[in-house]
């Protein structure tokens, strides 16, 4: 049999065509924050690393009071009880002190200790990235050559040698944290920056006579909040790890104040006798710089336009 044969003229219809329906969007209408969203949404990384920092966080303000027990309060009946005795569901220390109470109360500590920094990091990073980029030129050349000057320095030296000069504390550690973190975020920001001062909603406004800030800030920097907010995440595990480093040294919280790294420090000191004692905060911290280690990967593709499907 013949193809032909096969094929007759009532298997042929014309189309029916609409002018009217020629602009019509037949897709949903969706904004870049709302796809961003929906991208964060399908990453199960981000989402359990999310849910933890969450739970952290609830856990650090109501830990605390799930007990009787103050953080501070010594009771030597009852030192060195292993985990999960009767109430003392993470066991007490050397000083009968509840773990439980003072692991969720150090997390509380280390969690704003890391946000100070990174909003110190911000807001410091985004202005002083953000001029350098903007201006460009002499301007961006001098504050340049200052930076890689700061950027030489190990951050760590300069960090001991604040908290050496400054007695310990909360805002202490934290400005310490921030004399040199802000540092990637201003490379980050000044290369976004430089990047997008040239495109044309810029030169539209310049022309238009929008002053030099209304640029910058209803413009440039919310173009550049992706960047800003991965490298954030990135950011306050690093400064957690600092503060815990810092304790874990000496150089941290006095007691009787805790925070992880003092708790890391006081249960390796038992480490061989009394391994619960060191397991618990560095579960703690472990599980939260992984968590957001997750949110930041997260973020980074959901922000990233070329990751778009």
């Amino acid at each position: 049999m013949n193809t032909s044969e096969k094929l007759s003229p009532d298997l042929f219809k014309p189309a029916q065509l609409d002018s009217s329906e020629g602009e019509q969007i037949r897709k949903e209408s969706v904004s870049y924050w709302q796809d961003v969203i929906r991208r964060f949404r399908t990453n199960i990384g981000a989402i359990v690393g999310l849910s933890i920092i969450i739970l952290f966080i609830v856990m650090s303000f109501v830990g605390p009071y799930m007990n009787s027990y103050d953080i501070s309060t010594q009771n030597y009946d009852i030192q060195n009880l292993e985990s999960f005795s009767g109430d003392h569901y993470f066991g007490t220390d050397k000083f009968g002190r509840d773990l439980w109470t003072r692991a969720w109360y150090g997390a509380k500590i280390s969690l704003l200790i890391a946000f100070l920094a990174a909003f110190l990091d911000v807001t410091i990073g985004v202005t002083y990235g953000g001029v350098s980029g903007y201006y460009g030129g002499r301007v961006d050349n001098i504050m340049q050559r200052f930076l890689e000057i700061l950027y030489s320095i190990p951050n760590l030296i300069i960090i001991i040698l604040m908290l050496l000069v400054f007695e310990p504390g909360i805002i202490p550690i934290a400005l310490a944290l921030s004399i040199t973190g802000w540092v990637p975020m201003a490379r980050i920001v000044r290369a976004q920056m430089m990047k997008l001062k040239s495109q044309e909603y810029v030169l539209a406004a310049r022309t238009l006579g929008a002053s030099t800030y209304r640029i910058m800030t209803k413009h440039l920097i919310p173009n550049v909040m992706g960047p800003i907010i991965v490298a954030v995440t990135f950011a306050i595990p690093s400064a957690i790890f600092f503060e815990a480093f810092l304790s874990f040294i000496g150089l941290g919280l006095r007691p009787p104040g805790a925070s992880l790294g003092v708790l890391l420090n006081d249960g390796n000191k038992l480490l061989q006798i009394y391994p619960y004692q060191l397991f618990w905060p560095a579960l703690i911290i472990s599980l939260i710089m992984l968590s957001f280690n997750l949110l930041g990967d997260g973020l980074r593709d959901a922000l990233d336009p070329k990751m778009r499907k």
